[in-house]
């Protein structure tokens, strides 16, 4: 399976020179967030894939106009050809909005997500805004990873962790793929292509 990362900034590839034949093949597409809606709108608007997001810092307008034709999976594991992704959007709390959590509401919400992770009988794919504490997090407290998610990777073992949040131009220590015990871990920002076997 062919799968499209996104987040953070509209690819200039996907949007300003857009070509619908650069669509073809992808089975998937999966946004880790703050990316404008009529941007995810539009790349569904073009490919039969679905297209699944969890909302960033930035995405507060989500609520008034979400993205059309696209799935929300916040809080949730949506399976697809086998594949199991579980979304938990947001990052730290800074400023008080919408899609920002302190560490323990995170922990409160990966804590209620048991019963899903049970009967999916865990996950292959973790799909957030956010990094997880340690692992290419930002220095600054609203690019720290959340701890709460080293809990998921530790306990589920998913095949993937993939995020958003920390551009490429933040730090020279920018990595788009890392690893973290059984789990790759892939920064999602602007555009990514992954192949999975299912």
């Amino acid at each position: 399976m062919r799968i499209l990362v996104l987040s953070d900034v509209e690819s200039k590839y996907l949007w300003d020179y857009f070509e619908k034949d650069k669509l073809d093949g992808i089975d998937l597409i999966l946004s880790c967030g703050d990316l404008k809606p009529q941007y995810l709108s539009f790349l569904a608007s073009f490919t039969r894939a679905p297209v699944l997001y969890v909302r960033g810092n930035h995405d507060d307008c989500y609520e008034i106009a979400p993205p059309d034709g696209c799935i929300c999976i916040e809080n949730k594991i949506y399976v697809y050809n086998g594949l199991r992704i579980m979304g938990l959007g947001g990052s730290p709390r800074y400023n008080g909005g919408k899609n920002q959590y302190t560490e323990a509401q995170m922990r409160h919400r990966v804590k209620k997500m048991w019963l899903p992770l049970k009967k999916n009988k865990g996950i292959d794919i973790l799909l957030t805004h956010s990094p997880a504490a340690g692992i290419n997090d930002g220095d600054d407290h609203v690019h720290k990873g959340f701890e709460a998610f080293l809990s998921i990777l530790d306990n589920y073992e998913p095949r993937y962790f993939i995020h958003g949040h920390v551009h490429k131009n933040y730090s020279k220590g920018f990595k788009r793929e890392d690893k973290y015990k059984n789990t790759i871990v892939i920064n999602g920002y602007d555009r990514y292509i992954l192949d999975v076997d299912v």
